[in-house]
């Protein structure tokens, strides 16, 4: 799988810009503010129909314009097929080979991208929404209809909470919708974390033998779901909806005080453990760096085992922020196989083989020099 052209227009600081890619290692280089992540992030948008730097998407349209548009074409499958998205102020629209698809969960899968930038060196030790988004974003290249699901479940969390506000200033006194809005939300709910499991499962598979290469054998890592309920990860759907609709009675009152809903995946979490220590709280810098980045070569396989053809990468300003030897291991694994974005201010410092037959691209104040 790979991108052969792309072509920007109105797209943050670009006024129009068509570009032909080669199959295996690209190289953008630019000082800062220039224009380069924006230029990588259009390929992330072109997959996700959404930025992994704004939830806005108005911000991706160029300045006193009136829409934005990205084009590309893609081989996947033996055969190549183009992909479109317009932004304007009545929302988007994505197409898939010219067919404007009616649901964005329809369209995204099209093209499979793994992207790696300085703030997932941060996965590890950030946020539990970062690693939420993490696992949701994944999930849903491999499998669209999770997006779906996903989806949903805020929708009605969104509903939920706000009747939970209601009743907890005694706006309003009557359970019932509270009791639609609670079942319809374990029915999504329950099969995101199904999913969310399911997943995990995969993800260790290639990520715990990465992690052990990377350390040269001296480290083990583990990584485990952290459930709102009482969840084993053998559990099926219908035990999760059991479970689920039997913690929701249990806490009833108590959400209602507190005026928010206390259980189901917007509160999950993942743990990671390095011999049996929590990186997260006890790991040094360079074991959060190894797990981090165990986690994206994990992607990397895991999406060529579940849709049969490698993900293209995005390395956003990442490289200059891994040391020697985890930057050897990440070109080296990449090397041959993978379609490579790479982002850098200058590739002077970085020596690798893989880079001296790469297609070089120099951008200036949204321009490609």
């Amino acid at each position: 799988m790979y991108i052969k052209e792309l072509a920007i227009k109105n797209y943050r600081n670009y006024d129009e810009l068509s570009l032909k890619f080669d199959n295996q290692i690209n190289v953008i280089i630019g000082e800062n503010a220039q224009g380069k992540t924006n230029l990588m992030e259009s390929i992330y948008v072109l997959a996700f129909t959404k930025s992994h730097r704004t939830s806005k998407d108005k911000e991706l349209i160029k300045w006193d314009s009136d829409y934005g548009k990205i084009k590309g074409s893609v081989f996947k499958r033996n055969r190549s097929f183009p992909l479109e998205l317009i932004f304007s102020q009545k929302g988007k629209k994505a197409k898939f080979n010219h067919i404007e698809q009616k649901r964005l969960s329809d369209y995204i899968g099209s093209l499979n991208v793994v992207m790696f930038a300085p703030e997932h060196l941060n996965l590890v030790k950030g946020s539990p929404q970062e690693r939420r988004k993490f696992i949701d974003m994944e999930i849903g290249q491999i499998k669209p209809i999770y997006i779906y699901h996903l989806g949903q479940y805020q929708k009605i969390l969104k509903q939920r909470n706000a009747l939970l506000k209601d009743l907890q200033r005694q706006k309003q006194t009557d359970r019932t919708m509270l009791k639609v809005l609670t079942d319809q939300l374990i029915e999504h709910g329950s099969i995101v974390l199904e999913r969310r499991l399911e997943f995990l499962k995969k993800l260790r598979e290639w990520a715990l033998p990465i992690h052990k290469g990377i350390s040269r054998g001296l480290e083990q890592l583990t990584i485990s779901y952290d459930a709102s309920i009482d969840v084993s990860e053998d559990i099926n759907l219908e035990r999760i909806i059991e479970t689920y609709t039997s913690h929701h009675d249990s806490i009833e009152d108590r959400e209602i005080e507190r005026g928010t809903t206390l259980a189901g995946p917007h509160r999950d979490d993942l743990f990671f453990f390095v011999n049996d220590r929590n990186v997260q709280t006890y790991g040094s810098q360079g074991q959060q760096r190894t797990t981090a980045l165990s986690l994206k070569l994990a992607e990397i396989e895991l999406i060529k085992h579940e849709v049969g053809e490698y993900p293209i990468l995005l390395l956003d300003d990442v490289l200059s922020e891994l040391d020697d030897q985890r930057q050897s291991h990440l070109l080296n694994t990449i090397q041959g196989k993978v379609q490579t974005f790479v982002t850098t201010t200058s590739i002077s410092g970085i020596h690798h083989e893989t880079l001296n037959q790469a297609e070089i691209f120099n951008i200036h104040n949204g321009q490609l020099l």
